[in-house]
């Protein structure tokens, strides 16, 4: 393609993105949405009989390296904003292992009935004999006989379901001997989420999902459409990006709008730093 015609075709799709969110937002923005919702709903994942609340409690913040925003918190700081939380009714934590914050999911779990809320986690192994290995670190890691949620953590090949076949065998095991209730992936480009969204495995899908397009797989358009098909096929999808990592920081109830009107997500995780963010979270959920 001459360079010319590839920046006409650029400038052209971005354009309709600019516009697309432009709209999005302010019909949002003059929205009153016409269902109530709350942060503490307990809501169904998917066809996984998982029942648990409506947001869960992300964990992950600018997470890599066995390190986030939250962790930063420190394991009390940290698991006490967790059991913050659970005291206002959230019963969904949203940890990884690329995040670190399994020690601190952990001594949250010790002082709350483990029964009475949804642990997901993340792995990036990418071969059978580390994800096997995964699954045990992370039990001991977390306290707990078991996992609720397993995912492969960013996925992002269109072909990654051949490529990781091997860790979608242990993960399929897992759930047969009990080890996990259910696993999936979490999706990092548009390729690998119409992947999920056709894979009979996929049970759950962490999906990134804004109004602005910040740090998501394409155009809200263009994601809301896969997730429909998901949701078709019975899977869960759990939101993520629901401010764009910041982008939305002061616009935060046209970001949780979204959320609560696409009718794609089951629930949604947002990573709370503080005990006050966090209940300014709940709060705005409610008003929207």
């Amino acid at each position: 393609m001459h360079r010319r015609e590839f920046l006409v075709r650029t400038a052209t799709a971005a354009g309709v993105a600019w516009l697309s969110s432009k709209a999005i937002f302010t019909a949002l923005a003059n929205t009153t949405l016409p269902t109530k919702f709350a942060a503490y709903d307990t809501v169904t994942l998917g066809s996984t009989g998982i029942k648990t609340s409506r947001l869960a409690m992300g964990t992950g913040t600018v997470g890599s390296g066995h390190h986030s925003h939250q962790t930063d918190l420190g394991v009390k700081g940290l698991s006490n904003l967790l059991l913050n939380g659970y005291d206002k009714g959230l019963r969904f934590f949203d940890a990884a292992d690329s995040y670190g914050s399994h020690p601190h999911v952990a001594e949250a779990l010790k002082q709350v009935p483990r029964d009475k809320v949804t642990v997901l986690t993340k792995t990036f192994s990418r071969d059978a004999a580390s994800a096997r290995a995964d699954l045990d670190r992370f039990r001991r890691e977390l306290g707990t006989d078991y996992l609720d949620i397993c995912l492969i953590h960013c996925v992002t090949e269109g072909d990654w379901t051949d490529r990781y076949r091997g860790v979608m065998d242990v993960l399929s095991e897992a759930k047969e001997k009990g080890i996990i209730r259910a696993h999936g992936c979490s999706c990092h480009t548009i390729e690998a989420l119409r992947t999920a969204a056709k894979s009979p495995w996929v049970e759950v899908d962490l999906a990134r999902i804004n109004p602005v397009g910040a740090i998501m797989d394409a155009d809200p358009a263009t994601v809301v459409g896969v997730l429909k098909e998901m949701k078709a096929a019975g899977k869960a999808i759990v939101g993520m990006k629901i401010l764009g990592q910041g982008a939305l920081r002061n616009r935060q109830d046209e970001g949780i709008k979204f959320a609560l009107s696409n009718g794609v997500l089951d629930a949604f995780t947002i990573g709370a730093e503080s005990q006050q963010e966090q209940e300014d979270l709940i709060r705005r959920i409610a008003a929207a």
